[in-house]
């Protein structure tokens, strides 16, 4: 229970740090590719297993961990982009209501049954997607305020998904931290990449101490946040479907009370109705769903 506490806890702070990003004029982008190394790094000096970094490509979950690094940097560029444009309540809602994709290719790839109850819940999360996402100033601007919400909760259910299967088919109790690790260094590698093309190609400025200390804040609980979800997931006689209605319902609320205290954000009567949704799909879907 202790690893399922932290992961909320820490889940729910890394909202706050893109919204703080925002505050202080941080670089987002170079913030998150310093963040990837400095997980990276944790990771590998945490794991109980010695591997040697060349010998990480021939290991089975490497592939998977290859497009878990591309899907990390990519949807954690958008978890900013929607934390800071749209909101902690819109961004957190978004993120944790992607727990219906996994589910829906739940049916397909482990042949699970698909039940009334868990269609209905399906249909709720994506209309509580579409409440807490729209706000009165956003009918000047037509959908495209709907952009970032709708990418990040594609590409979250995608990152779960992909998640969940390489964890059951090929990583260890052991290989947890080295996984999660090599996940984050795939995704610092790719970082480094477009940075440069950045710095040749659109001559962007150079990296400054800020953003290597944002991104250092950054680093340590993303690592843990993956880290002790996947331990808490491994627990033996801990039903998953009750720790992910636990974990995706608390990082929902949580967000939503630090936004509101933290940084005054409005919420209207339709987000909040779209909150109150977003909640009862999840305990629908993971809890009732089967």
């Amino acid at each position: 229970m202790i690893y399922l506490v932290l992961s909320i806890l820490i889940s729910s702070s890394l909202y706050v740090i893109f919204k703080l990003f925002e505050k202080f004029k941080v670089d987002t982008f170079q913030a998150i590719v310093v963040n990837y190394i400095v997980a990276f790094s944790i990771g590998y000096l945490y794991s109980p297993v010695k591997l040697p970094i060349q010998e990480i490509p021939s290991q089975p979950w490497f592939l998977g961990a290859c497009f878990l690094g591309f899907l990390f940097i990519t949807i954690f560029n958008l978890m900013a982009l929607t934390s800071q444009k749209n909101g902690l309540s819109v961004a957190s809602v978004s993120g944790r209501m992607a727990v219906v994709i996994p589910i829906i290719f739940g049916v397909f790839l482990y042949n699970e049954s698909v039940t009334i109850i868990k269609v209905i819940g399906i249909l709720l999360a994506l209309i509580a997607v579409y409440l807490t996402s729209v706000k009165k100033n956003n009918d000047k601007t037509g959908n495209s305020s709907l952009l970032f919400p709708a990418l990040l909760f594609l590409g979250s259910g995608a990152i779960d998904t992909l998640l969940k299967y390489t964890e059951v088919n090929h990583v260890s109790e052991e290989n947890v931290s080295i996984f999660s690790a090599s996940i984050f260094g795939i995704a610092f590698v790719l970082g480094v990449l477009y940075f440069l093309y950045q710095l040749i190609f659109e001559k962007s400025n150079n990296i400054n101490i800020k953003n290597v200390i944002a991104g250092i804040a950054l680093g340590i609980p993303n690592y843990f946040s993956i880290d002790f979800l996947i331990r808490a997931l491994k627990i033996e006689g801990f039903d998953s479907a009750i720790l992910f209605t636990i974990n995706n319902v608390s990082i929902v609320l949580l967000s939503t009370i630090v936004g509101l205290l933290l940084f005054k954000e409005k919420l209207e009567r339709r987000n909040w109705i779209g909150i109150v949704i977003a909640v009862v799909s999840i305990i629908l879907i993971t809890k009732y769903g089967n």
